[in-house]
């Protein structure tokens, strides 16, 4: 775990990416077994692996695609929607690894991707300043991303801009649910006090139960779809799901 940890913390996200590609076969093989089970991809394993990086959370990481409980809960929701058969024009915003390829390899989707750093990107962009045309995109993913933005807001109003009325848009952020509102202290700026105050050393905030309402005030309609919404706790169980975990749907 302590690995982990350090590396998470030290070796740079775009980095880490690249390397992953290389280590997760050798890890696939040494953990496979059939106690937990990844849905995306069908593969089962003795265990997963361990992921944070300031707490450490046991049993979260998959090996095969390194997908985590959110990604998980994320792809279970998508399998009840029209998402892999309907035609699409997607817009994924700083695009995780567990879907890049099979999203890329999807028929019906015209799928790109966008981020700064990031090299799964199509598009180098500052999601503050999103350089797309008004109501492109039928679909728009920005998981993980807000909590790194000072003017969160900004970035919001620009999902909205680039959303298609009637869109779908799923932002999901770590959140505390025992926070009736949203932490943040800009005056914060150290990677060892953001670690202290946010939980890594690249946020900016901790979002409470007020998102929701943050994302209402730019337009968004939400639903807060709950885990146990939509797979059953047998399943959270198996895919090593998170039971306080909340899906935002938002449409335009």
């Amino acid at each position: 775990m302590s690995l982990f940890k350090t590396a998470l913390n030290t070796i740079p996200r775009p980095l880490l990416i690249k390397l992953s590609y290389w280590v997760k076969p050798f890890v696939s093989l040494y953990l496979r077994g059939n106690k937990y089970t990844d849905p995306i991809d069908g593969k089962s394993f003795r265990k997963f692996l361990p992921y944070g990086y300031e707490t450490q959370r046991e049993n979260v990481l998959a090996p095969g695609t390194l997908s985590l409980e959110r990604h998980r809960l994320l792809w279970l929701y998508l399998q009840q929607t029209d998402f892999f058969t309907a035609p699409k024009k997607v817009l994924h915003v700083a695009p995780e690894q567990c879907f890049y390829k099979r999203f890329r390899s999807q028929k019906n989707l015209d799928y790109t991707t966008t981020d700064l750093y990031s090299p799964l990107a199509d598009v180098k962009a500052d999601i503050c300043d999103l350089p797309f045309e008004d109501n492109s995109y039928d679909i728009v993913f920005c998981n993980h991303v807000l909590e790194h933005i000072e003017n969160d807001q900004k970035a919001m109003q620009e999902l909205f801009r680039i959303l298609k009325p009637g869109g779908m848009g799923i932002f999901q952020i770590p959140q505390n649910l025992n926070l009736e509102k949203t932490y943040e202290d800009f005056s914060i700026t150290t990677p060892e006090e953001r670690k202290k105050h946010f939980g890594q050393y690249d946020h900016v905030r901790v979002y409470g139960k007020d998102y929701f309402d943050k994302l209402r005030k730019v337009g968004f309609q939400v639903q807060e779809i709950s885990c146990t919404e939509i797979t059953t706790k047998e399943n959270s169980v198996t895919y090593c799901l998170s039971a306080q975990e909340i899906l935002p749907v938002c449409t335009k």
